[in-house]
Formats: structure tokens, C-alpha cells, sequence
């Protein structure tokens, strides 16, 4: 039996001391499981959390579990069907905001829209409840849903009634609803299409995500803004269902590894990481052309099995921080000259984001890893 490290033995002591599993990117659940088991909890658990709302360098906002962590995009929240969420949401800017959820249930107090009057006041502190159920037998062999899916949360009172201030400036995270039985995974991470960056960067500052070969991946996509995008993840592939695994050879489901995110959708699949192809410094990106071109592309290094690097990667990633994105960009900027000069009509270039958004440039060149 390989001896555990001492981030599994801290993640443990701190199961045993407040039931809860803190994953990769925040989370929050009430899992008491290891690494890539089955997972199991009480049912009708009401876990209570604080979130605090704060302001950003660069004139963004974030969700943390501190006022210190609080980050873009916020904290992976997690529940199982049956349980509930009650959430404390402390305003510490001099903004109108709230939080608002994707595929939980909720009143009309804890809806997070202005429309039923459910947002924090500068300053204010409120508190939002979440709840969660099972799918249920229906008469006629049919099935209601339950609550479980890879969901999102986000601001929806910031700059207009539809929070689209807020959204633009970072104010979103994850939602995750398990069935129990679900695995869980080793890694987590999310990946939030917004406009044209993801979480709100460019690259080359878009996130590297790290795996070691073999470690199970468990990714939530989201998408936000006003642009329609595609997710592709190189080299590994999901089914195209709730967990992204298939139930048994007859599993009618789909696999892929390209999929439409377009705004408010999320979905969510695990991967075991450089399964059938090995290690090497993969690429995710938009696979609309002309958004990958701009920045839209971040780099998934999936690590040797005992966390060194392997042959090619670190080559692979400088190339991806050399490469120079401005040649579409200026190839078409060109064919617009050109066809202005012929009286035609070009298409426009994707408009810039609406204000308060960092670095929203159309065109770059890579410089960093943006780890």
C-alpha cells in the first residue's frame, strides 16, 4: 500500500474533525470518503457556511470562504440529493449584490434576484437556504429528477436586476449536487467560458490546471457572457451524460470531448488523467476558432506518476507561453482593409466586454504560465 502524504493525512484529520472534504478550488461537502471511492453521507445533512463578497484588485469581485480567499471563479460548493445548504452571504463591498443558484430549490427569499427582492445592500450580511431532493417514482413507470448535476452559482444584482456587473467582474463558482454512490475524484477543477476569457483571464494567465498520471480529474465547465463557445479537452474524453461515465456496454450515451458551453449552461465529467495516452502538457481551449486565436486556451499538465515532469512538457509549455496569438487577428484586420477598399462588408470583430472587466483584449502574446 503506497504511505499516504501528508496533504491526504491533513485532509483526513480534518474529516474526522468537521466532516467535511475540502477538494481542489474551495469545496464544500460533507463527503467522508478517500480517493476514488464510492461516495456516502448521512442523509438530510443541513450544512451551514459563510461566504464573504469582496472586492478584487482591477476593479473585480470574488466569493471567498474568508474575506482573504475569496478568488475567481469562487469556492466549488457541494451537497448530496436530500440535503441543504444555508448560506450567510457577507457584502463586504460598497455594492449592491447577491448569490443566485442553478438546478437547487429554493423560496423566493433565498432567490438572490431583486425581482423578489433577494440581494445584500452594501455592507449587508444575509442569509440564502439551498435545499436538494432525490429523484422520485411518478405514476406510468416515469421519473421526477432529483437535484443531482454539475450546477453553478452567481451574482444577479450588481450593476443591473440580471447582476450582469457582477458577472463580468468574477462574482460566479460551482455547484455541485452528488447521488450518493458517486465517485469522487483526486483533482477538481472549473472552467468558466466568460465572454471571451476563461475565469476571467487570457492567456497566457489562463489557469494551468496539474494532474499526475493516473489521478482522477473531476472538471466543471460553466459558461457566462454573451458569446456562444465550445469546450475541448486534448487527448481525454467523457460521456456525454450527468457524470460523464458510462453505466455499462448498453449505455446509449454519447462520448466526446468537445462540447457546446454556451452562457448559463454547466456541465461537469471526470477523467482519469493521461489514461491511454500518458503524460504531457495537454491543451483545453473554445474550439471556435477565432476565440482560441484571442486568448481563449489553457494548458491541463498531466505529470508523471510520481509528480515529475515529463519529457517535452516544459518545451511544450514555452511554446505555448512564445507563441504569438496577434497573426489571426492581424491577418484579419488586414482582410477587412482590404475589403473596405473594395466596398464590401466585413464582419466586425468580437466587441469588447461591457466595463469592469481586467485585460479583456481580443489579441495577445504569451508571456506567462498563469498558474
Amino acid at each position: 500500500m503506497t504511505a499516504e502524504t501528508p496533504e491526504r493525512l491533513r485532509r483526513r484529520s480534518l474529516l474526522a474533525a468537521a466532516g467535511v472534504l475540502g477538494l481542489t478550488g474551495g469545496a464544500v461537502t460533507v463527503a467522508t470518503t478517500t480517493r476514488s471511492q464510492p461516495a456516502s453521507a448521512a442523509e438530510g445533512v443541513t450544512k451551514r457556511i459563510t461566504i464573504y463578497a469582496v472586492a478584487l484588485p482591477g476593479n473585480q469581485f470574488g466569493y471567498g470562504l474568508t474575506p482573504e480567499t475569496a478568488s475567481i471563479p469562487g469556492p466549488v460548493l457541494e451537497m448530496y440529493e436530500g440535503d441543504t445548504l444555508e448560506i450567510t452571504l457577507v457584502n463586504t463591498t460598497n455594492q449592491r449584490l447577491s448569490i443566485h443558484p442553478h438546478g437547487v430549490d429554493y423560496s423566493t427569499e433565498s432567490d438572490g434576484a431583486p425581482f423578489n427582492n433577494s440581494f445584500n445592500a452594501p455592507g449587508e450580511t444575509r442569509k440564502y437556504v439551498w435545499r436538494s431532493h432525490e429523484m422520485t417514482a411518478a405514476a406510468g413507470r416515469r421519473f421526477t429528477p432529483g437535484s443531482a448535476g454539475y450546477w453553478h452559482y452567481h451574482d444577479h444584482a450588481m450593476g443591473t436586476d440580471h447582476g450582469t456587473a457582477g458577472l463580468i467582474k468574477g462574482l460566479y463558482g460551482a455547484l455541485v449536487v452528488r447521488r450518493r454512490g458517486d465517485i469522487l475524484p483526486d483533482k477538481q477543477f472549473t472552467v468558466v467560458f466568460n465572454d471571451m476569457q476563461i475565469n476571467n483571464k487570457a492567456a497566457p494567465n489562463t489557469p494551468m490546471f496539474e494532474a499526475n498520471l493516473g489521478q482522477r480529474v473531476e472538471w466543471i465547465a460553466i459558461g457566462h457572457g454573451n458569446f456562444f463557445h465550445t469546450f475541448h479537452l486534448h487527448a481525454h474524453r467523457w460521456a456525454d451524460n450527468r457524470t460523464g461515465y458510462l453505466e455499462g456496454p448498453s449505455d446509449p450515451s454519447p462520448v466526446v470531448d468537445n462540447k457546446d458551453l454556451n452562457p448559463g449552461n454547466s456541465f461537469g465529467f471526470q477523467v482519469v488523467a493521461g489514461e491511454a495516452v500518458g503524460p504531457g502538457a495537454w491543451m483545453y481551449h473554445c474550439h471556435v476558432q477565432s476565440h482560441s486565436d484571442t486568448g481563449m486556451a489553457g494548458i491541463f499538465l498531466v505529470r508523471n506518476a510520481d509528480g515529475t515532469m515529463p519529457p517535452g512538457a516544459q518545451e511544450a509549455i514555452d511554446r505555448f507561453n512564445g507563441h504569438q496569438h496577434t497573426a489571426a487577428a492581424a491577418a484579419s484586420a488586414a482582410a477587412g482593409s482590404r475589403a473596405a477598399g473594395e466596398g464590401k462588408t466585413s464582419l466586425p470583430a468580437a466587441p469588447e466586454s461591457q466595463a469592469g472587466g481586467a485585460d479583456r483584449t481580443q489579441t495577445h502574446v504569451h508571456g506567462g504560465t498563469g498558474s
